[in-house]
């Protein structure tokens, strides 16, 4: 690790530290050579394989910049979008894959975005599914509402 004071391609660990909940760890060093300290935070790298073959970090700012897109003029908050986001990382981050597929991504959104608001999943679901046709639509409206069925939930639109 090189000083950022005075470019020494060496330093001297002093302390080191978990941080968000183990995803992390920040370590305090020292140089020897200008004796200043800093801190750096290392995290591993997950990497995401879009269609096109092209790879690129992953981004949680992307997650919630595109589920925020299919719940515009929806009630849901931005907390409400962080959290989500939080959870679509913890879940490609615990498959322990170094590279995982844009797909796998989208797949990790439904889910949580269901349970957010279903307007919005199922505008979500339009785009990444490539819905067509009204019957894809009424196809997914049908999937939900057995869902919603088996698990016991009654149909809040009064149809």
């Amino acid at each position: 690790m090189h000083c950022p004071f005075c470019r020494h391609p060496d330093s001297r660990v002093i302390d080191s530290r978990s941080t968000d909940d183990g995803a992390a760890i920040r370590r305090r060093r020292s140089c020897p050579e200008c004796g200043r300290r800093f801190t750096t935070q290392e995290t591993v790298l997950l990497m995401v394989q879009k269609r096109s073959g092209v790879t690129e970090p992953f981004s949680r700012a992307k997650i919630v910049a595109g589920v925020r897109r299919a719940c515009q003029g929806r009630p849901v908050t931005e907390d409400a979008l962080a959290v989500l986001g939080q959870r679509v990382e913890e879940e490609i981050r615990c498959r322990g894959l170094a590279e995982v597929p844009a797909h796998e991504i989208g797949l990790a959104i439904l889910g949580p975005l269901q349970e957010l608001d279903e307007v919005a999943y199922m505008q979500f679901a339009s785009v990444y599914r490539g819905f067509e046709s009204l019957a894809d639509f009424e196809e997914e409206i049908s999937r939900l509402r057995a869902e919603r069925q088996s698990a016991g939930v009654g149909d809040e639109g009064g149809e």
